[in-house]
């Protein structure tokens, strides 16, 4: 039997082949799966141009935050971008106070400190940049849920614009101007920009209205990291934004960007949307969730090669602590989520979880045990969570629905963060596990992986993976293709990595041979028996200078035994 689910998509109609015209039977699949099955979607999303762009106008909030960011910029007032300390919000910092710097604006980053100050827009923060002399406030991926906050800094005389993607709540901030395209009255055709894709149209309009739009290009690298970093879908305007910013990154690095990449050892100056997630956004991620992200913004701000060098250094000894730390954490709460038995959802608390990892040993048990997960800090009077969750549970409504239980809440339908009193964690345990029983009901709780097309692996040579390519950038929303091969021998199988927990495969069908690794899959050495089914992705393998093309095998399962 496999681990997962296999969802062998149906495959692409004949009459869907007329448009995807000048492809292999094999990209119209992709394409199909993809649910672009007009000639006109199709060529859009492979030129992935401005067409896919909409007018930053269209935004609400938009005419009165430009009209609000003139007055200060003539007037040389002192503007405060407020900023989350996640890699969307560190880049979206970056960006706006580089781009207001060109525009001569006298801008200053404030990041708060996910240890001491938490999430979002804080009173004690405000009142402070207000005593230094700040006017206007500037929020990047925060602010939206900041109702209070924003009252507060009215009656200082304080102004405050929001952008923001997170969903709104009932109530919106009084704020100068709110920018969010989930807004109800939105007019924007697109709903799933980064944090840092709204600051990115802000600056549009600004720089549109001086006729100075071309000058944003040497900022796109910034938008590429936050948006593939912060895992919205790479669909529409975010992939057209992406695939400029990759490019910006390839053949422009700031310094800060190149030191990373040396300090990792990774091997090439090419970036694609796997080298952000995989590479830059955890180094980058990583101070936040330590110490202070202000680390990281100074690393994508610096012009200096010796900073760059010295910060690069900081922050790949930080991300080792974090890699340390997430896996002691990570043991302590599999023993607590295994106790929960087939509980629908799980809750794991502990008054030492480091608040800086939870989200991400709450993603890690999601993927393990196909369930929505919390990790909770647990104080004597006040805890604090971060959740993820999976597809067919949205995890944002639930906790709306206990509100009454919570003291602050923000996030997505697959993430949150949240905050409660402690005597309130077993009615929060009690009424999430409630909802997730009704929702969940009859769901298969195995992770559900989408094949999307059966192959043999001759298929997989020659300019398969070049033509595959023109789908990129991979991420949400467009997944890296994924393939079934049946009956693959095995001839030669291994473990791999410090803890033997990864394989290393040599595979043969029908005379073609492939080399293919199991990330993860270093526990089931002993299932490895000819012949096999597998699932699995194409990869680059680049090392030591070299590139070569292998299978990332995902799944697999004895021979037609594997399910669809």
């Amino acid at each position: 039997m496999s681990h997962s689910r296999w969802n062998l998509l149906p495959a692409v109609p004949d009459k869907h082949l007329s448009g995807a015209p000048g492809f292999s039977r094999l990209i119209a699949q992709l394409l199909y799966n993809r649910g672009l099955t007009e000639p006109s979607q199709v060529e859009s999303f492979i030129a992935a141009d401005d067409s896919l762009a909409a007018d930053p106008n269209l935004l609400p909030g938009m005419h009165q935050a430009v009209a609000r960011l003139y007055r200060a910029l003539l007037s040389q007032e002192n503007i405060a971008i407020y900023g989350d300390y996640d890699a969307d919000g560190v880049t979206a910092t970056a960006l706006l106070v580089q781009g207001l710097t060109l525009l001569n604006g006298k801008a200053i980053p404030y990041i708060p400190h996910r240890l001491t100050e938490g999430y979002g827009l804080k009173t004690a923060a405000l009142e402070n940049l207000y005593r230094q002399g700040i006017s206007l406030v500037v929020t990047v991926d925060c602010g939206i849920t900041a109702v209070s906050q924003v009252k507060r800094a009215k009656r200082l005389g304080l102004d405050i614009i929001i952008t923001d993607h997170h969903t709104p709540p009932a109530e919106i901030p009084p704020a100068s101007a709110v920018i969010n395209p989930k807004l109800p009255d939105s007019k924007y055709p697109y709903t799933e920009l980064a944090g840092v894709g709204v600051a990115f149209k802000l600056l549009q309009a600004l720089f549109c209205g001086l006729g100075r739009e071309r000058e944003l290009n040497e900022l796109l690298d910034l938008v590429a990291l936050g948006t593939v970093a912060d895992m919205v879908p790479l669909l529409g305007e975010n992939r057209y934004l992406t695939r400029l910013g990759l490019a910006q990154l390839t053949n422009f690095p700031r310094p800060g960007i190149r030191e990373i990449v040396s300090q990792s050892g990774m091997s090439t100056t090419s970036f694609d949307s796997e080298s952000i997630s995989w590479v830059i956004a955890p180094r980058l991620n990583a101070a936040g969730r330590l110490e202070h992200a202000m680390g990281s913004y100074k690393l994508l701000m610096t012009d200096s090669l010796e900073e760059a060098r010295a910060l690069a250094r900081w922050l790949e000894q930080k991300n080792g602590e974090r890699q340390r730390l997430t896996a002691r954490t990570l043991a302590k709460a599999r023993e607590q989520a295994a106790a929960q038995g087939d509980l629908p959802l799980l809750m794991v608390s502990d008054s030492d979880y480091p608040a800086g990892i939870m989200g991400l040993v709450a993603g890690r048990l999601a993927e393990e045990y196909y369930r929505p997960v919390l990790v909770i800090r647990s104080g004597e009077r006040l805890s604090g969570g971060s959740c993820r969750s999976i597809p067919e549970f949205d995890i944002i409504h639930a906790l709306n629905q206990c509100r009454h239980l919570l003291t602050y809440l923000g996030g997505h339908s697959q993430a949150a963060g949240f905050g409660l009193l402690t005597r309130n964690l077993p009615r929060l345990q009690q009424e999430l596990v409630h909802l997730a029983a009704i929702q969940l009901e009859g769901v298969d709780l195995r992770p559900r992986v989408d094949i999307d097309a059966e192959v043999t692996l001759s298929d997989m040579a020659g300019d398969t993976f070049a033509e595959i390519q023109k789908l990129a950038p991979f991420g949400q929303g467009n997944p890296l293709p994924t393939f079934l091969s049946r009956r693959v021998e095995i001839i030669d199988c291994r473990t791999m990595g410090n803890g033997g927990d990864h394989l290393r495969l040599r595979l043969r069908q029908d005379g073609t041979v492939w080399d293919g690794v199991g990330f993860g899959l270093g526990n089931y050495l002993n299932e490895m028996a000819s012949p096999l089914d597998i699932v699995y992705s194409l990869e680059l393998d680049r090392w030591n200078g070299q590139e070569k093309l292998r299978l990332n095998i995902l799944d697999f399962a004895p021979a037609g035994a594997g399910s669809d």
